[in-house]
């Protein structure tokens, strides 16, 4: 089954620059803890445009970092992007992660962010991921859960907002409340030694870089960037809609916070 459809965000240039946006904002927060010694096999599985690449490259700069992705264009920015940074530890591979062109146990190490929450079967895709480990390797998956959210000034269209998104990426056979769910769903694939920490965001006016880096241009962003689709399926109106949005800025405002929370899981094979 090709997924390439399902991610409800597009391809556009908007969406690309609130992936970088994300992934600088959020570099810290989500990466702290993750490295892999010089000479280890790491399979970066599903790196989209290379966002979190970038990152891992940095963080772990002697290992042999293998990044796929199902979408040739999302391959060839990400390796432009890499280029560009001068990242020279990677190796771009297009491919569906429920399939690839390897020997089982090749890698040490398997590295998951913002996948599974896309996948309609995303249990499944973590047994296949384990077949590609070596024993005694690691799994890294991080993934959001947008039922996490609150804010101040709460705003009820925002949250219908938000909805809308966790109710059209279900549509798409995707889950956009899966964080909770990664320590049963590894457990369920076979991993052991289960280890899932929460990866708390909060943004208010103390802190500006993340009120501009992720209450404004990460996750309103995300959720204005459905307003077509939320309107078509006929979730919420267009003026309801836009007032959510609106909500979703007001809380980045001097009085305003934002809170959502994130989930790191690592576990064994």
């Amino acid at each position: 089954m090709n997924y390439t459809n399902r991610y409800i965000h597009g391809y556009n240039d908007r969406e690309l620059q609130r992936l970088k946006d994300q992934a600088v904002t959020l570099e810290e927060l989500l990466h702290a803890g993750t490295f892999y010694p010089a000479g280890s096999r790491v399979l970066e599985a599903g790196c989209g445009v290379g966002s979190q690449t970038l990152a891992l490259a940095k963080r772990s700069p002697d290992a042999r970092i293998t990044s796929v992705d199902i979408s040739g264009d999302s391959i060839a920015e990400a390796r432009t992007r890499l280029e560009k940074a001068g990242g020279g530890n990677v190796e771009f591979l297009q491919a569906d992660i429920r399939n690839l062109p390897f020997q089982t146990e090749s890698f040490d190490h398997v590295f998951v962010c913002f996948v599974l929450e896309h996948l309609p079967e995303p249990a499944k895709a973590l047994g296949r991921l384990k077949t590609w480990l070596k024993p005694g390797g690691t799994i890294t998956v991080i993934e959001g859960d947008h039922g996490s959210t609150f804010f101040h000034p709460e705003n009820k269209s925002s949250i219908e907002a938000i909805d809308c998104l966790v109710e059209l990426q279900r549509r798409a056979c995707g889950n956009a409340l899966i964080g909770r769910e990664l320590y049963p769903l590894l457990c369920g694939a076979g991993f052991t030694s289960v280890e899932v920490s929460p990866r708390f965001v909060y943004a208010d006016s103390s802190r500006p870089e993340m009120v501009d880096g992720f209450t404004k241009k990460t996750f309103a962003a995300m959720i204005g960037g459905i307003r077509e689709a939320a309107i078509a399926s006929g979730l919420m109106s267009a003026d309801l809609f836009d007032e959510g949005v609106r909500g979703l800025y007001r809380a980045a405002e001097e009085d305003g916070v934002f809170c959502y929370t994130f989930f790191k899981a690592v576990a064994f094979k």
